[in-house]
């Protein structure tokens, strides 16, 4: 069970009563990321591996604490600084761990592959609540959260942050003598976003190559129907696989992610270029050449491409500004 509920009558008829003459005990903690790795998008997980560590004055021993985002607490690492507690100058006493495992994060895709993500880990102490004790951002260390070599593959670290807030459970886990009451949330923030050039260089780069060549029948003198028809059908199949790609690297969702409503504006494109060229042939099958101007048609065709290529990438923007 989450609860001691055998710890609780004790806590509930002696904390109260201190909790009011002197306030909640304050537990001064912080928190040092030395690596982050296996960003898993399929189970919504991370693997982290980091410092923690407590300093406070009082009878309260802070140091049970469990992590509420923990995934695998069978596979989890935890080893304390010291054998037992130690006093600092001014009469702190101190405690640390050093932690390694799994912690659920809910990953939402809509922005890919311009996400960006908040990975939290959560502490509290499951036996004390937020009127006995309370965990407080350590400000005398150094303000810098991760290890500045620290490096995650595929991925930019912007930011990070520590936040102490009260965690309401709202349910009293099936006992009604144990009430549904708050505790101490400490937060552990990083922010990690994928690098610009991923959007840029590995995914919009080929498939705007793909667009102008499906454009680029537009170009052909009008009376090479095979040669103008072949190109934005290639394109076309060449956009399907390209966008087969990246897709297999993310999970199943239910929704539309930014990258495929890139896709479905040049999906649009590329058929509308098909529609004119299938146009242009069949006027050219009815009506004689000699009756049609083909420098005419040509030029009205070049002015079209020049249009949808400025048509691609205004909605590009739009869809990133939207999203």
């Amino acid at each position: 069970m989450k609860r001691k509920f055998h710890l609780w009558w004790l806590i509930a008829m002696l904390l109260p009563f201190l909790a009011k003459a002197t306030g909640p005990q304050k537990v001064y903690t912080g928190i040092y990321l030395m690596n982050l790795y296996d960003l898993n998008l399929d189970e919504h997980s991370f693997y982290a591996d980091f410092y923690v560590w407590f300093k406070w004055k009082g009878d309260i021993d802070p140091t049970g604490i469990e992590f509420v985002n923990m995934v695998e607490k069978w596979g989890m690492s935890q080893e304390t600084f010291e054998d037992t507690i130690i006093t600092l100058e001014g009469g702190w006493n101190y405690q640390g761990y050093r932690v390694e495992g799994r912690f659920f994060h809910p990953f939402e895709l809509e922005r890919f592959p311009l996400d960006k993500h908040q990975l939290e880990i959560h502490l509290e102490h499951p036996d004390y609540p937020a009127n006995a004790l309370v965990f407080v951002k350590d400000s005398t260390s150094a303000p810098i959260f991760f290890r500045p070599e620290m490096k995650l593959a595929g991925w930019d670290i912007i930011g990070s942050g520590l936040v102490s807030q009260l965690h309401n459970y709202g349910t009293d886990f099936g006992n009604p003598d144990y009430p549904a009451t708050n505790f101490s949330d400490f937060i552990f923030r990083f922010t990690i976003t994928r690098p610009y050039s991923y959007f840029f260089l590995k995914l919009l780069l080929p498939l705007t190559i793909v667009i102008m060549a499906a454009l680029g029948a537009m170009l052909f003198f009008p009376s090479y129907v095979d040669a103008r028809i072949s190109l934005p059908v290639g394109s076309l199949l060449t956009a399907v696989f390209l966008q087969q790609s990246y897709s297999d690297a993310l999970p199943d969702v239910g929704y539309m992610v930014l990258m495929d409503k890139i896709y479905l504006l040049a999906y649009a494109l590329i058929a509308a270029v098909m529609f004119q060229l299938i146009l242009t042939g069949n006027k050219l099958r009815l009506f004689k050449k000699k009756e049609m101007d083909l420098n005419r048609v040509k030029k009205k065709e070049h002015k079209m491409a020049a249009i949808f290529l400025g048509l691609y990438f205004l909605g590009i923007l739009a869809l990133v500004i939207l999203h």
